[in-house]
């Protein structure tokens, strides 16, 4: 890199919807693909990156529950479908010769490593992607909260949300033409407000911890590494 990078080590927090593309449930391997060119665009400008994935085209534990399944029980469902997502992640990842690392917060040897955070830092020092699957392994916690307690614990500089949208609105703005885009918002502004970026736990952790979150639109080619730059439209929580 030409000019010295705000951040040297990233989160992206991958969501599981982004993953089924134009399906109703399930992977889409052109989604996983592009998500990965994103991910290896701003490994080849020289970021150190950790990315935590949800499970939500797989199976949402809220949702489930809010249906009359037992909360903890759905929830341990969901941790599972994102350790599928993080594996499908992996495999395209390493196809293309990127190295890395699948951890989880639930053991599943066979698999993948448990999480341990000394591991995760060094694989993250030895240029390695780290994946973390299974959210925090703690029913009653949503991959947010995992995100940014992983952030915290593997001292990343900054946590990168991408979205379907370019940043955080002040209303839906594919409902309402006339919502405003921020380009900075302060955690307690959206604590306040109760904008739907990221739960509360995740925003009060980021918070507590000055752990600055970019929302951003994903759905441009190279979001992630534009996004970087500074050279797309996102909105920056801090």
């Amino acid at each position: 890199m030409t000019d010295k990078p705000k951040y040297k080590r990233i989160l992206f927090k991958v969501s599981g919807e982004a993953m089924m593309g134009e399906k109703p449930f399930g992977h889409d391997k052109k989604a996983i693909q592009a998500i990965c060119d994103q991910i290896i665009n701003a490994y080849n400008l020289g970021y150190e990156i950790a990315i935590v994935v949800g499970g939500g085209n797989i199976f949402r534990g809220i949702s489930v529950a809010a249906e009359g399944m037992e909360r903890a029980s759905a929830d341990y469902m969901g941790m599972l479908a994102t350790s599928i997502n993080a594996m499908a992640l992996q495999n395209i990842l390493e196809q293309q010769n990127i190295p890395t690392r699948m951890q989880s917060a639930i053991p599943m040897n066979s698999i993948c490593e448990s999480y341990a955070k000394r591991k995760a830092v060094r694989h993250l020092e030895k240029k390695r992607i780290v994946i973390f699957a299974s959210g925090t392994g703690n029913p009653f916690f949503t991959t947010d909260t995992a995100a940014v307690l992983r952030a915290i614990e593997t001292n990343c500089d900054v946590i990168l949300k991408g979205t379907q949208v370019d940043g955080v609105y002040s209303d839906d703005p594919k409902n309402n033409p006339n919502a405003t885009r921020f380009d900075e918002l302060t955690y307690q502004a959206v604590i306040k407000n109760e904008l739907k970026v990221m739960d509360q736990t995740a925003i009060t952790l980021a918070k507590d911890n000055k752990l600055p979150i970019i929302v951003f639109s994903i759905a441009n080619k190279n979001a992630l590494s534009e996004t970087l730059k500074g050279n797309l439209n996102h909105t920056i929580i801090k």
